[in-house]
Formats: C-alpha cells, sequence, structure tokens
C-alpha cells in the first residue's frame, strides 16, 4: 500500500526555519520530520512513498539523491587525482554513489527497503489538488495519506486494519488536543458526522491526518480543492468518513516551539513516535 506524503506548503508559522528549506526538510534529532515520518511507516512494512512537493521542491530531491551522502560512511580518494581532474567533468550527469571504488567509496551504511516518489505538485497548490495530481502515480488501490509536518506512535497496523473492517471510502485519525485543527463531530460507531474548522479554543477530537483512503476519494478533488474543507466535509455528510481514535502521543511542527520540544525528545530519548532504533 502506497503512502501519499503532503509536502508542499510554505509553512509561513515556522519562517525562522522554513524560510531556506521546506518545513518537512526541518530537521529534529539530525534528520528531517519527514524521514521521521517515512521511518514510521516503515516499521510497519510501508515501504512505498509518493511525496507531494512545491515549495523548494528540489531540495527534497537532492536529498534523497543525495542519502547515502547523509546515512554512511565515505572515503574520499584525491591521491591519485591529476591537477587538471575534474569530477564534475569526468563524471558530468553521473550519481555520485555510482562513481563507486574510482573516487568515492561508500563504507558502512544502511539503506531502507523504500521506493520513493517526489512530484511536484505546484507552488501554491490546494491540498486536495495536491492529492489529486499524484493520482496517477497511487492508481485504483487503497492508500495511505498524512501530513509531512506531524509525528504520531499510532498502531498504523491496526489502523489498516479498521479501514478495511468498516467499509467506508475514507479513515482518519483523531486525537483530543487543544489546538487550532479540523474539529471533529463523531457519533458511537464512529462515524463522522461532520468536519468544520476550529474557531475558538475547546477541547475536542481533532484531525490529526494518518489516513487511509479508497481510491474512490479522487472523485471528490478537482485541482482547487482544499481536501479538508471540501472532500473530508463532502465525505462527512454522505457517512463515508470514519474516526479511528488514538490515545497515545501526536504532536504537529507548527511553530519554532514545537519543534524545539520535538528536539528535547530525541535528545532525552523519549521520543514516543521512534519505535525504531535511532
Amino acid at each position: 500500500m502506497k503512502v501519499v506524503l503532503l509536502a508542499g506548503g510554505y509553512g509561513t508559522r515556522i519562517m525562522e526555519e522554513s524560510e531556506s528549506r521546506p518545513k518537512p526538510m526541518v530537521e529534529i534529532g539530525d534528520m528531517p520530520i519527514l524521514w521521521h515520518i517515512m521511518k514510521e511507516y516503515s516499521y510497519y512494512g510501508f515501504h512505498d512513498f509518493i511525496v507531494c512537493a512545491g515549495y523548494k521542491h528540489y531540495m527534497i530531491k537532492k536529498w534523497f539523491a543525495d542519502y547515502f551522502f547523509y546515512t554512511s560512511d565515505m572515503m574520499f580518494d584525491f591521491t591519485d587525482c591529476r591537477p587538471d581532474w575534474s569530477m564534475e567533468a569526468e563524471y558530468q550527469g553521473e550519481p555520485a554513489a555510482t562513481r563507486g571504488d574510482r573516487r568515492i567509496t561508500v563504507l558502512d551504511h544502511y539503506t531502507e527497503p523504500w521506493k520513493v516518489t517526489v512530484v511536484d505538485t505546484g507552488l501554491g497548490t490546494n491540498t486536495g489538488g495536491r492529492i489529486k495530481k499524484i493520482q496517477p502515480y497511487v492508481g485504483n488501490e487503497t492508500f495511505m495519506m498524512t501530513y509531512g509536518d506531524g509525528v504520531c506512535d499510532v498502531d498504523i497496523g491496526r489502523l489498516v486494519e479498521f479501514h478495511q473492517e468498516h467499509g467506508k471510502l475514507a479513515t482518519l485519525t483523531s486525537v483530543v488536543r487543544n489546538q487550532t485543527k479540523g474539529m471533529l463531530d463523531v457519533a458511537n460507531d464512529n462515524t463522522v458526522r461532520s468536519f468544520r474548522e476550529k474557531s475558538h479554543k475547546d477541547d475536542d477530537l481533532i484531525n490529526a491526518g494518518y489516513m487511509v483512503l479508497e481510491p474512490e476519494v479522487f472523485g471528490y478533488l478537482t485541482e482547487n480543492t482544499v481536501f479538508e474543507t471540501d472532500a473530508l466535509s463532502k465525505l462527512a455528510e454522505e457517512g463515508q468518513l470514519m474516526s479511528y481514535q488514538h490515545e497515545g502521543f501526536w504532536q504537529c511542527m507548527d511553530t519554532l516551539q514545537e519543534k524545539l520540544l520535538l528536539e528535547q525528545m530525541i535528545n532525552s530519548g523519549d521520543a514516543p513516535w521512534v519505535k525504531w532504533e535511532m
């Protein structure tokens, strides 16, 4: 099952970090938060990712292209370099990792079993439009989707089972938080009866992302659709949106303060979403 990651926004509320890079590439524990989210899914056996990029999309592509540089020990051998030798000229267009035993050697390394498709979905595209643009890469299959700026310790395997059991078109993970996120009115059978944007502070269930979606959801989307206020609201009205209520940890990274909070958790060794060995 493919995992779609929304990673194309500006990140205006954390401009201290996102002015020079996409917000999903802001690092916590020396690795981008996008990597942390992917590790969560990979822990449960989901390794096929589609990244909906936009703002500074080339930085996300370059990071994955140079993944060995970030995760491996490497040896750079300059002992036989000619004075007129130019790596750029000699290996023009050849990825660094394939230069191999000639000048650069990848030593001790670990590579996740990932397949990562990075798609430029536009600079100012709404969330629903971004998802619509990656439809050809998903095909006619059930897929998962979440936001590239929040981490969670939800049991993703159980989330998928819950979705398959109820047979509706969409499942989102809900948590109780006092934040300005999309608010949910959830019935006793976990059906989402309504979806609204939060306009005042009140403790209630909110949309934490970590969704499972049927391909029919693409029919609710256009290039200009706001996924949360348009598509999710429509699905709720039709009784096709279910809530998987998560009582554990969830934290978004909208502000610098929240980024520092996640950093502190990593540094203290008390990061609930980190179920893999760092």
